[in-house]
């Protein structure tokens, strides 16, 4: 347990601890991520073990099938966790970088210059590979980091934080540049929001309901990264067998993901070509359909779509289906109902892609690929913090770049303002 007093020491700690990251040398971080990454796998049966506490609990207390994948690591996952510790290590140091340069009438120097954000909270649930991921990134960006994940990933959190913090320690890194709130209690979400000019930003990773709880009690700004209601659309002139390879991978290949496509939209001059054959794949790999009445005329059988289910991230094998007029209809529908997450056009029409690209107001637009590929790791970025959905200063997956602000550094030889 800890108490009040104990949060704002630790806070405190790493405000400080933040002071001396942000003049380390991209060498002694960089050493210290790789150190990081195989320490990861030394420790790999320990993390595993620690997980199988969460995944025990998670299976009494009836978490879904979906929820338990996003909870599970394997010999795989940890490769992958030390892997982007370690690719990191590999990017560019954005810490120092100039920007812009300016040279004023007068004489004067500007530059404009990549420096860390601070102090950075993230408040997240179940996947704990969100543990190594945020420490390497805050690493890297020179900001202190705070985490506190969720009761049901506690012990493979902590597993994951005690092996890496042994190793921001063998490497000299300031004492409180990582650390982790071991207390699962709400009080403490609530404690860490208030500490407003120690802490620097919060992102909380989670469901929709942690979201809109952070952002309604933070007095320190929020990014949010909020539902993923990822939609496909399969328009008139799509390749079929691209658009069931396309629509198989956004739904199944991991359902409890921001990423997963949540509703397939479908261009009515299609529909009857391609629904049907479509919706059996994904029965047959236990999609549960919930589709508007078209849909239902030309597949019997299927569950009804209520007008909630258009708003629903199921983070699960279900899957909301509409038919629509066309490109404009679907735009439409998108961004009625949509997250400004992800979204994907299936089509050969230049025109109509094209369109979607430029109408489709979402952080990743997609033409002709699934949008599981809205990732950190895969966009090149080492991992990420998250998704963004917000438009002000990050959107979509952020990497280092994302955890850095700016200031102006100014020369001069004796200008005085007139």
């Amino acid at each position: 347990m800890i108490s009040k007093n104990g949060v704002k020491k630790l806070c405190e700690k790493a405000k400080e601890a933040s002071r001396g990251l942000a003049l380390l040398d991209s060498g002694a971080k960089d050493k210290a991520l790789i150190s990081m990454g195989k320490a990861i796998l030394a420790n790999s049966s320990y993390i595993i073990n620690e997980n199988k506490k969460d995944l025990e609990t998670a299976k009494r207390i009836g978490l879904s099938d979906a929820l338990i994948d996003r909870l599970t690591l394997n010999g795989p996952r940890i490769i992958s966790m030390a892997n982007s510790l370690i690719s990191i290590a590999k990017l560019k140091d954005p810490v120092g970088e100039i920007v812009e340069k300016i040279r004023r009438p007068n004489g004067l120097l500007i530059k404009k210059v990549r420096v860390p954000i601070g102090v950075i909270l993230i408040i997240y649930e179940s996947r704990p590979n969100v543990t190594s991921d945020c420490i390497g990134l805050c690493l890297k960006s020179g900001n202190a980091v705070i985490l506190r994940g969720g009761s049901e990933a506690v012990n493979s959190n902590i597993a994951i934080f005690n092996i890496l913090q042994a190793q921001a320690r063998k490497h000299a890194m300031p004492e409180g540049a990582i650390s982790i709130i071991k207390d699962t209690g709400r009080w403490v979400v609530d404690e860490l929001l208030m500490q407003s000019g120690i802490i620097d930003l919060v992102i909380p990773r989670g469901g929709e309901s942690l979201i809109k709880d952070v952002t309604e009690k933070s007095r320190i700004p929020v990014i949010k990264h909020y539902k993923g209601v990822c939609h496909t659309y399969v328009d008139e002139g799509a390749d079929i067998k691209m658009a069931k390879a396309i629509c198989l991978n956004a739904k199944v290949q991991r359902p409890g993901v921001c990423n997963a496509m949540e509703t397939l939209l479908v261009n009515r001059k299609i529909a009857k070509r391609f629904l049907p054959s479509m919706i059996k794949l994904f029965k047959d790999a236990g999609v549960e359909i919930r589709a508007s009445k078209e849909v239902r005329r030309i597949v019997p059988g299927i569950k009804l779509a209520t007008e909630e289910d258009w708003y629903t991230e199921y983070l699960d094998l279900i899957l909301s289906v509409n038919i629509v007029k066309d490109a404009d209809e679907a735009i439409k529908h998108i961004m009625k109902y949509g997250s400004y997450h992800s979204d994907a056009i299936v089509t050969n029409n230049k025109r109509n892609a094209e369109k979607f690209l430029k109408e489709v107001d979402s952080a990743c637009v997609y033409v002709n690929a699934s949008t599981r590929f809205t990732d950190g790791g895969v966009f090149g970025k080492g991992a990420e913090m998250g998704i963004s959905t917000d438009k002000i200063h990050a959107r979509g997956p952020m990497g280092i770049e994302e955890l850095t602000s700016y200031k102006y550094v100014i020369y001069g030889r004796g200008q005085i303002r007139k």
